[in-house]
């Protein structure tokens, strides 16, 4: 029985069979593909068919073969590949564009859907990644040994991941835009996409180091006047940097005590807040107020951002960040984190006073407290009374006291 096999050297697939007690090989000009292994399969069956019927004209299968001057039928026959279109009754292969064409089709009609930020990344993924691995190839010859080994050079570029390296998620969101692009054209030109199989990096376990209360109220205490409010709006809000950073005054609602997040900063720009759920309204807790009131007095009148610089415009948050923020914590003999570690703050301590962590979700914007548990479970057992305490003083105030049994004996007499 004969079989389709593809060569090492060009990729390509040919047919191994045997014929009047020879073994004979021929070759096609079709890469090994799902799509072009089925139609090479189903030439073999009609020929090993034919054979089997003896009726078998070689010289129309394979014409140009050199194998017919083996069998005798052509002495003046010339080494040639058998080409898609001599394959009978199957489809000549699909005809594929270049990756850089096909990647630009799909950027263009795709990016009406995503937000301004999202379409800045897909398209610098695209530029930067993608396009010098795969532009010149013909998107249905792209292989899944070609999408593995794109994986490993990546994961050996300079990145900021804790290794120096690019980071897991970095890499993940690079092989997320090329799976697309794959899917997207083996649906269209009908060609089994190369990307199966390949699961995602694991990531890491988020590592969080939040501020005591005593911290937050030290750093508030002497952060430089100007930023006084904008940090305790950070560590009582728990809001996303580019949330805090484009929060403007039209937001901000004096009467009912809250704020409405609606938009979030990138790039100098505002936009629609990272998802859906992001949309929401923190009330005023404790300075936070006060502090608004305050900052409105100073910038209300200059800027429609609550928190400006001289000229109105929004903060620049890495400015803020190496000129405020980490010399701050320096001068304070504090470990050096991230501003991000604020919002940490905040959910710690929402959950360590003892409020409903579906509430703590809503208040940091996640759609449900399956983010909360993932990043902050070591904190939602005291906040939740999960370690029996609770339970225990349920029994504790239900226990009758022994004036208590001794009035019910009597009553039961």
């Amino acid at each position: 029985m004969g079989k389709v096999r593809q060569r090492k050297e060009t990729g390509k697939l040919y047919l191994d069979f045997f014929y009047q007690g020879l073994r004979l090989r021929e070759q096609t000009a079709l890469k090994d593909t799902p799509t072009n292994r089925k139609k090479v399969e189903q030439l073999l069956a009609k020929v090993e068919a034919k054979i089997l019927l003896d009726d078998l004209d070689y010289a129309e299968f394979f014409p140009g073969s050199k194998n017919l001057q083996k069998l005798g039928l052509n002495n003046a026959a010339k080494n040639q590949s058998l080409q898609p279109a001599q394959i009978e009754n199957t489809q000549p292969a699909v005809e594929t564009p270049l990756f850089n064409d096909f990647s630009d089709q799909w950027f263009d009609e795709s990016k009406i859907q995503w937000r301004a930020s999202h379409v800045r990344n897909v398209s610098s993924i695209l530029d930067s990644s993608l396009k010098p691995a795969f532009g010149k190839k013909t998107i249905g010859d792209i292989t899944k040994a070609d999408i593995m080994a794109f994986r490993a050079k990546l994961a050996k570029r300079k990145g900021r991941g804790a290794t120096g390296l690019v980071s897991p998620k970095t890499i993940n969101s690079h092989m997320s835009i090329l799976r697309m692009v794959l899917d997207e054209a083996a649906e269209r030109f009908d060609f089994e996409t190369p990307y199966k199989n390949i699961k995602p990096l694991k990531l890491q376990k988020t590592h969080i180091e939040p501020f005591s209360l005593h911290e937050v109220q030290r750093i508030i205490d002497k952060v430089r006047p100007d930023y006084c409010n904008y940090y305790t709006v950070r560590f009582f809000t728990g809001m996303r940097t580019g949330e805090v950073d484009g929060l403007k005054w039209k937001n901000i609602d004096f009467a009912k005590r809250e704020i409405l997040v609606r938009e979030t900063l990138i790039n100098g720009e505002t936009e629609y807040t990272k998802t859906d759920g992001s949309q929401r309204e923190i009330p005023m807790f404790g300075q936070v107020y006060d502090a608004l009131k305050t900052q409105y007095a100073a910038t209300g009148h200059m800027s429609k951002y609550v928190f400006c610089n001289q000229l109105g415009q929004p903060l620049d948050h890495n400015n803020v960040t190496k000129r405020v923020w980490y010399p701050l914590l320096k001068s304070l003999g504090l470990t050096k984190r991230r501003p991000y570690q604020t919002r940490h703050t905040a959910a710690t301590l929402f959950l360590a006073s003892g409020e409903n962590p579906e509430w703590v979700a809503r208040m940091l914007g996640h759609s449900s407290t399956e983010m909360l548990f993932k990043v902050y479970s070591r904190y939602v057992p005291n906040a939740t009374r999960m370690d029996g305490s609770a339970f225990e003083r349920l029994l504790g105030n239900t226990t009758p006291t022994k004036s208590q049994k001794e009035q019910r004996h009597e009553t039961a007499l």
